[in-house]
């Protein structure tokens, strides 16, 4: 059989519960890997698809997290029930990322401007349907629009906390964070450095390949001698990465050559257009990290939001990157 194929066949479902969400009892054939049929039943608890997000201010070096009571957890030993997580609410047939400003607005009282999503994941595949979407926002003071606390109707009494990112992290180690979702994004903030300060005392177990992007044709007119001025500048950035015991790239050492033997003959013709860009997204797919150098530039900045999208790690200064404590 496909590995991609269903494995599944004559699938029924009893509705056992529809009083705040829905709870059913679904009945169906499983094909095992020796092609042989089998009968299973499993109770499927369907609550809609979900956002959280992790809210951060650089220059405090802080997070935004809730205080909530919730029974489950009370009822598996958690003894005040109270638990310690990040902003989060169902779609509500929003969008996700509607929703999570909507949530985000309604929880803490942070207007948010911009949220980045980073991924999706199902919390608890063996019952319950909800996928999770999660995402990171930089807030700072003047967005506070209120108080927060979420909706009176919807029995919310969230308490909204301010803690040091530092003071967060220990607080998993300690078991006063035990929110799976939470403990995923304080963890994949300080993997990806989002606070300033984490990310100065990060290290590397391992070589980092960094694309080091900035201007190439940005400010120059396609004049051929402020464009080389550009690409020493990004060689010299390169040289000093590489003394810091990483692995650096330029989208440039590769597009260049190629578009050359590709047979291009002028700077933005059509052969440089198709390979210049591009060449620089293939390259990206296999680095670990952007850092981001010198003046304005559309594609630069292009690499910077495409590598955040993927999850990778992004710098602005020299300084900033990870030390590295293996060299080759």
């Amino acid at each position: 059989m496909e590995k991609n194929q269903p494995r599944l066949r004559n699938i029924t479902e009893e509705l056992l519960s529809d009083n705040w969400y829905v709870l059913k009892k679904v009945t169906f054939e499983y094909q095992k890997e020796n092609g042989e049929w089998e009968a299973q039943s499993r109770e499927v608890y369907d609550r809609g698809n979900g956002a959280t997000i992790l809210l951060y201010n650089r220059e405090k070096q802080t997070v935004v997290l809730t205080r909530q009571f919730r029974m489950p957890t009370y009822k598996n030993h958690n003894a005040t029930g109270m638990l310690i997580e990040t902003c989060a609410g169902l779609l509500d047939q929003e969008s996700p990322d509607a929703s999570i400003i909507r949530e985000t607005e309604e929880e803490t009282g942070y207007k948010l401007r911009e949220v980045q999503k980073i991924g999706e994941a199902y919390m608890s595949p063996g019952s319950v349907t909800e996928l999770i979407h999660f995402y990171v926002g930089e807030y700072d003071d003047t967005m506070a629009a209120s108080k927060g606390g979420g909706l009176e109707e919807e029995q919310e009494n969230i308490e909204v906390l301010e803690l040091p990112f530092l003071e967060a992290l220990e607080m998993i180690r300690t078991g006063e964070i035990r929110d799976g979702k939470t403990v995923m994004l304080l963890q994949y903030a300080a993997l990806h450095g989002l606070l300033e300060g984490a990310s100065r005392r990060r290290t590397a177990d391992k070589p980092l390949h960094i694309l080091v992007a900035g201007p190439y044709r940005s400010g120059t007119g396609d004049d051929h001698e402020r464009i080389d001025q550009n690409v020493r500048f990004m060689n010299e950035i390169a040289l000093q990465v590489y003394e810091t015991g990483h692995m650096p790239v330029l989208g440039e050492w590769y597009a260049l050559p190629l578009i050359a033997t590709a047979g291009s003959t002028s700077i933005g013709d059509e052969t440089f257009t198709r390979i210049f860009h591009p060449s620089s997204e293939r390259l990206l797919a296999h680095c670990d990290a952007v850092l981001r150098v010198g003046g304005p530039s559309a594609g630069a900045d292009e690499m910077v939001r495409i590598a955040k999208e993927k999850g990778k790690l992004t710098f602005e200064r020299l300084e900033d990157l990870p030390q590295c404590v293996r060299l080759p």
